[in-house]
């Protein structure tokens, strides 16, 4: 099985909260780290931006990634939320397991 960590950002920690019980009530994760208060510098529509976000790591496999990307999609408040996978190359054989017993097989 292949594993991804997935990278989305959210306006506030409720939205992260949110969209972090939706992933894992729907095993699409097997789990949500949410990291507040992160300073995010980016241009939109021309400008230089400047927020505070919460960052989200999606911990999931390579085969639920687009079904995480569009319930991302479907529950987010940005119009063109942030989704990056990273793959995991290597990890503990038991967190690895954990997680493959923690999501919903395709």
């Amino acid at each position: 099985m292949d594993f991804a960590i997935i990278l989305t950002t959210a306006s506030a920690a409720e939205e992260g909260r949110s969209i972090a019980n939706t992933l894992v009530e729907k095993q699409l994760a097997a789990c949500v780290n949410i990291i507040p208060k992160i300073s995010s510098v980016y241009r939109w529509e021309g400008k230089i931006q400047s927020e505070t976000e919460v960052l989200l790591l999606i911990k999931t496999t390579k085969d639920l990634e687009a079904e995480v990307y569009r319930e991302v999609q479907a529950v987010h408040s940005y119009d063109t939320p942030e989704l990056i996978t990273l793959p995991i190359t290597n990890g503990s054989e038991t967190y690895l397991d954990w997680m493959t017993t923690a999501v919903r097989k395709q």
